[in-house]
């Protein structure tokens, strides 16, 4: 159910029982909305980061790039489709029924890319998927909402 959906359902005794003193506004309501744009911008954030410093050198074959995976001997192909995933994924965070599924294989993407940096790199860069990991996961769950509409849309049942 969306944030929507279940603001609408809420019984107008509890929305008239949460407003304030002669009609205020409901502060819980205007923090929410915060909370809630807040998400939208560290979302936005962490696409263009995925899609502009991430995966654009990968998918152009920049030199820092493809010598990073040349070392590892994956080459161009795993280089390409590291790129293909981060772009992939960069854009499904910004569509709101694949945001959470989004944010879950970008998170899969930085725990793989944690290993490598401490396998094949003695953990010189490591520090950076653990830090993109933290708002991959909060968006993960707080957009989880939307799992349940996409699971519907792909006729899966659950049971």
């Amino acid at each position: 159910m969306s944030d929507t959906t279940a603001s609408a359902a809420a019984p107008v005794t509890a929305l008239s029982a949460a407003a304030g003193p002669a009609g205020a506004p409901d502060r819980g309501r205007e923090r929410g909305r915060g909370l809630r744009l807040c998400l939208r911008v560290v979302q936005v954030l962490l696409a263009l980061f995925f899609a502009g410093a991430s995966a654009a050198p990968k998918l152009i074959a920049h030199s820092s790039a493809a010598g990073t995976f040349a070392e590892m001997g994956w080459g161009d192909p795993g280089m390409y489709a590291i790129g293909a995933l981060e772009l992939a994924g960069a854009i499904a965070l910004l569509v709101p029924m694949l945001q959470s599924v989004a944010a879950t294989a970008l998170s899969a993407l930085m725990v793989g890319a944690f290993v490598v940096q401490l396998t094949y790199f003695d953990g010189e860069n490591a520090a950076t998927p653990l830090v993109l990991l933290v708002p991959l996961l909060i968006v993960a769950r707080a957009r989880r909402g939307h799992n349940e509409e996409l699971l519907r849309r792909l006729g899966v049942r659950r049971g």
